[in-house]
């Protein structure tokens, strides 16, 4: 049996030397696209196939095997859907996501990497202080509405707040901003 590699430098010469390509890793291709995009998964192989017959002759076996280089292409043609959906902003068939799920996830798990140092973080916090910077994320207060619920002075409350945040930031390690509202949830 032809190994993928043959089979896509003969497909250069042979066309139909990439067919046997198209039925080893159909599936496992389909399974990664249905996996991100379920309701288009169908298409995105069609158009995957498309590519990798297109672009063959641009396969460079030093780069890696040919099954890396078919998901490299799956890949690109998931990312270019998931760009075209954010500028259609189209309603997408079957309750499909709009955007790419995974950026969510990945997201998720950052924060759930973080939560832990977060809450140690937010138990070590002046009581005030934790007050503000909770009613401020969680509740989405102004930090004026918040200076109020806990009864101090609105330009107190704001330097506290600041105090909160750069104890926030430094056991983070990051130099970014912490959200103002939601984010800490």
């Amino acid at each position: 049996m032809e190994t993928d590699e043959d089979l896509l430098a003969r497909s250069t010469r042979e066309p139909e030397a990439f067919e046997p390509l198209v039925l080893r890793h159909s599936a496992a291709l389909h399974g990664y696209l249905s996996r991100r995009a379920p309701g288009v998964a169908d298409d995105l192989l069609a158009e995957v196939w498309l590519q990798a017959f297109a672009g063959r002759g641009t396969y460079d076996v030093a780069r890696g095997a040919a099954r890396t280089w078919l998901f490299g292409v799956a890949r690109n043609v998931l990312a270019a859907h998931w760009r075209r959906r954010e500028q259609d902003g189209r309603a997408l068939p079957g309750g499909e996501e709009s955007s790419d799920p995974w950026l969510a996830v990945d997201q998720r798990l950052d924060a759930a990497a973080v939560a832990p140092l977060i809450r140690e973080t937010l138990a070590e916090l002046p009581h005030v202080e934790r007050e503000l910077l909770l009613l401020v994320a969680w509740e989405q207060l102004t930090p004026t509405e918040a200076a109020t619920v806990v009864g101090i002075p609105a330009g107190t409350a704001r330097s506290r707040l600041h105090r909160a945040r750069t104890r926030l930031r430094t056991a983070l390690g990051t130099a970014r901003p912490l959200p103002l509202a939601g984010d800490l949830a």
